[in-house]
């Protein structure tokens, strides 16, 4: 048994559609288990219509979730045609889960107040949509599909918006919902991104959950493999949003895959790796543009033999905070305090450097910026550096690779670097730059290590 997830773009419309099939038709063999997202922007369409409805905007709310209807129809229509009876049901089943949001979005414009648990209940008819006709077309092509509801089997706790799955209970539920359904089928599809708490309150797994929805089922599953359809051939050495030339890595180790993922890779959603990791499931991310593509195979760490540079990273808007404070010198606890505000304020740091009496530190969200600056001053001197970005060079072994330091500063020596990090992981170095700086950073980096003579 395997694992696919198709992304938004791998289901956006028709064609993308239409490409699933055959992908799943060739991997029939294997009893695929199928996890879709919503289709592209279905999603953030939701969360706007929600937004409007609480701001008191009913009517913009409602033309804007007739929109979104009609291409969910449109959908129906052009994959499967009006004279078929799954045209029928799908339409009917597409018609009963937008009457659900309508209600849902004039209660929160009744009542003017959009709670997390009510917004979380409103984004997930994205994936309840898109797995429903998903699985009426993947019929109507002579696959034998059934459909699970995610929410049977991924349970999560009460943090609505972004919620932490309960492992044990996905364990345990898992293997017998979807054991039970793939009798009589070849497959089963389900809903990424979706969750439940034990008392039944959806949640979800957040923005880009539909991975990690897909390596909680392997886990649980035991699977062969987790295959993730995406729109671009695998991992590439960079971001080729950004970097010309990128090529396509063939094999990584996931923990190459998870710092990627942590450091701004789009490919992977950062929580995706660790269930995969704790069963050592392969992980093979491919493109549904293109399915005839190795893509990038992950890896269990001690099956990747090939040290040095192996992709690079990044992350843009990033805030530097410096703190100063000669209560450092010599004494112990301050780092305890430090790091209790950040706690406190739910606030995750990426990158820290310490000396005697400073801490450098770089955020990637300033939601709480403001509250933070205004604690730590209360006993320290503390500044602020805005439009920085950090940069994430990642390859096996790199903390022991003679010569790869010089190389990569060598290689940027022209650019301003505000802080450096090596030591936490062997197979990171990262630094931050300038925003202004970054692409020609990347782009004289990619060079150095993956041009003619690259490692």
């Amino acid at each position: 048994m395997i694992v696919m997830k198709f992304g938004g773009t791998s289901v956006g419309g028709s064609a993308a559609i239409s490409r699933l099939v055959q992908i799943v038709k060739s991997r029939i063999r294997r009893n695929p288990v199928i996890v879709v997202s919503a289709i592209s922007q279905a999603t953030d369409t939701l969360h706007k219509t929600a937004m409007l409805s609480a701001a008191g905007e009913f009517i913009a709310a409602k033309k804007s979730l007739g929109e979104l209807k009609i291409r969910h129809l449109n959908l129906c229509r052009e994959l499967l045609g009006e004279k078929s009876l799954s045209y029928g049901n799908t339409v009917e089943k597409v018609n009963e889960y937008f009457s659900e949001l309508l209600d849902l979005i004039k209660g929160v414009n009744l009542l003017s107040e959009l709670s997390d648990r009510s917004l979380a209940k409103i984004i997930t008819y994205g994936e309840l949509l898109s797995s429903y006709i998903i699985y009426e077309v993947l019929n109507e092509n002579g696959i034998k599909c059934g459909i699970a509801d995610a929410r049977d089997f991924i349970f999560t706790d009460n943090n609505y918006l972004k919620s932490e799955p309960d492992t044990d209970l996905i364990k345990e539920y898992t293997p017998s919902v979807i054991n039970e359904i793939m009798k009589g089928h070849n497959t089963v599809i389900t809903q990424g991104f979706i969750s439940n708490t034990i008392d039944k309150v959806t949640t979800t797994l957040g923005r880009g959950g539909s991975d990690f929805t897909a390596s909680l089922i392997g886990m649980a599953l035991d699977a062969e493999e987790i295959e993730i359809w995406t729109d671009v051939d695998g991992v590439h050495t960079a971001d080729p949003r950004k970097v010309k030339n990128t090529k396509s890595v063939s094999v990584m180790s996931f923990e190459e895959a998870a710092e990627l993922a942590y450091f701004g890779a789009k490919i992977l959603h950062p929580s995706t790796i660790q269930p995969a990791i704790d069963k050592n499931i392969p992980v093979r991310i491919l493109n549904s543009m293109s399915p005839e593509s190795e893509g990038t195979l992950v890896l269990r760490d001690d099956k990747v033999r090939e040290n040095g540079v192996r992709s690079i990273s990044c992350k843009e808007n990033i805030t530097v905070l410096n703190v100063f404070s000669a209560k450092m010198l010599n004494s112990y606890g301050f780092l305890r305090k430090l790091f209790e505000i950040f706690d406190k304020h739910k606030t995750s740091v990426d990158l820290i450097t310490t000396s005697e009496v400073n801490v450098s530190l770089t955020l990637d969200s300033d939601e709480h910026l403001n509250k933070i600056v205004t604690e730590l001053s209360l006993f320290s001197r503390v500044s602020v550096e805005n439009d920085k970005a950090l940069v994430c060079v990642v390859g096996k072994d790199l903390k022991n690779t003679k010569g790869v330091t010089g190389r990569i500063f060598g290689a940027v020596w022209n650019y301003n670097i505000t802080m450096v990090s090596q030591g936490a992981s062997a197979i990171n170095i990262s630094f931050v730059v300038n925003r202004s700086d970054l692409n020609n950073v990347l782009q004289a980096l990619h060079d150095e290590f993956f041009e003619t003579k690259g490692m």
